[in-house]
């Protein structure tokens, strides 16, 4: 059982349809560690579930985003029989779950970033639907340095930057400032150094006020039809814009136009 004294890991605060999460290991650099993970885990399982909450922001405490997984608590696993190795199996299943319940969330999910986010803290970011990123934000996959590839970060960088762009950032290291990683695709907005998370609530406020019906199904539908080639995705999309015809919130809405239009 937690000790009731400890300051949670993950905070929540919801206001005006947006719930923001906010990671809380300042001192650890917000590190991911086997306890953070869980928590994130179960932020988005009731996320998930509550139909109050129209998006999601995501911040930290202090001022790093995220330094990644937490290798001072990796490196004790090495005192297992096996190394850790079972351990280490663990944590990478965990952590991956955590990145793939991001777009599995009906709700969209905005990264608030200052500071740097770098190796899985990068993944973070990139797993998101929207980032913003403060104009003093930083971003690495630096595992190369330390003779660890970022290889679960991999996966969620190559889906949002060029394959060459990916590949630089794994294999150099180099940080990658705020503005190239809006040109890259990995942060969507840019906001005043300290402005990030004010930003990223604007935006969450802004697609809360949309249809919560039509807001869940434009997003289960981007990250399905992305993964399907050109013919199946047109169909895919297709059948979900016909369904989300029917919808009353389409109905009113075109509706609402068309007057509008009329006058």
């Amino acid at each position: 059982m937690a000790d009731p004294a400890e300051p949670s890991l993950l905070l929540r605060e919801d206001r005006d349809g947006v719930a923001t999460l906010t990671l809380n290991r300042p001192s650890a650099r917000n590190a991911l560690s086997f306890a953070l993970l869980e928590a994130l885990r179960d932020a988005f399982a009731a996320l998930a579930e509550d139909e109050s909450v129209r998006a999601v922001v995501l911040a930290a405490a202090g001022p790093v985003f995220c330094a990644g997984h937490d290798l001072k608590e990796m490196t004790c696993y090495r005192a297992e029989p096996d190394r850790g190795a079972q351990q280490f199996e663990q944590l990478f299943g965990l952590c991956s779950a955590v990145m793939m319940a991001i777009p599995a969330l009906p709700q969209p999910v905005i990264a608030a970033v200052e500071g740097v986010a770098t190796a899985a803290g990068c993944q973070l970011v990139a797993s998101c639907d929207l980032a913003v990123a403060g104009a003093e934000a930083r971003f690495a996959t630096p595992g190369v340095q330390i003779g660890l590839f970022c290889s679960t970060p991999m996966v969620a960088l190559s889906r949002n930057l060029s394959r060459k762009a990916a590949m630089r950032m794994l294999l150099t290291a180099d940080r990658v400032g705020a503005e190239e990683a809006r040109t890259l695709g990995l942060v969507s907005d840019v906001a005043q150094a300290g402005g990030a998370l004010a930003h990223a609530q604007d935006l969450a406020r802004k697609i809360a006020a949309r249809s919560a019906y039509t807001v869940r199904v434009g997003k289960r539908a981007f990250y399905e039809q992305i993964e399907m080639p050109l013919a199946d995705a047109y169909a895919h999309a297709g059948r979900v814009m016909a369904q989300n015809m029917l919808a009353r919130s389409a109905e009113d809405g075109i509706g609402a136009f068309l007057n509008r239009k009329g006058r």
